[in-house]
């Protein structure tokens, strides 16, 4: 039931651990599974996906605007961006490895940005959406954290296999750096968020509902 009030560590008297999860008495100050230090709640962590946030995104630009790969041939040399060598790849009768470009590679990385904003938004100010909802983009922010590399893998492993000296060469561009770095920068925003505020707004919520009535 959507108005059943769902009771959360703190009140139990008990502070779960963001290292392994394990649950401890408050007032417990190291994790004594991981040795991680326990905090009721995080009260910088808005501060810190704000600031991985911003030099994610400011890194996330010249990944799109300078060239992934530099591909090299005897007579040409060949630059393309992650979209423009989607773009190619999609000329050339592989529309299926240029969608997984595009996605890997352009929706999942603003997704992750817009997703990672509206979340630390959301616990400022009041959100349609529910805190089960929120809490499951959260888990889904994190969870493709791990495949958000897959651009730079396929251009090392392009740069390592295509070597063929004076006949044709594969290296990456600049663009691969400020990718990673891009990439880098969003999970330790997202780590940085801590989910535990989304359920102290509901808290709040109910209580200025209560109060009203």
């Amino acid at each position: 039931m959507s108005g059943t009030p769902i009771i959360t560590a703190r009140e139990m008297g008990v502070v779960g651990c963001r290292g392994c999860t394990q649950v401890w008495p408050q007032g417990t100050q190291i994790c004594g599974r991981c040795g991680k230090r326990l905090q009721l709640r995080d009260h910088k962590s808005l501060q810190r996906v704000w600031a991985w946030w911003i030099v994610g995104m400011l890194c996330y630009i010249p990944a799109n605007l300078y060239p992934m790969l530099r591909t090299r041939t005897l007579l040409t040399v060949q630059q393309d961006t992650i979209v423009g060598g989607a773009i190619e790849l999609f000329t050339h009768g592989a529309p299926f490895v240029a969608a997984i470009i595009l996605f890997a590679s352009v929706v999942i990385p603003l997704g992750k940005f817009f997703a990672i904003a509206y979340l630390a938004i959301s616990v400022q100010r009041r959100s349609a959406a529910s805190f089960g909802q929120r809490h499951l983009l959260y888990e889904v922010v994190e969870y493709i954290g791990r495949w958000s590399m897959i651009d730079i893998f396929v251009v090392a492993i392009l740069s390592s296999l295509v070597q063929l000296r004076t006949l044709a060469a594969i290296d990456p561009g600049p663009a691969s750096l400020f990718f990673a770095l891009s990439v880098i920068f969003t999970m330790l925003s997202a780590q940085s968020f801590d989910s535990r505020l989304i359920w102290d707004v509901q808290s709040r919520d109910m209580g200025e509902a209560k109060s009203g009535h």
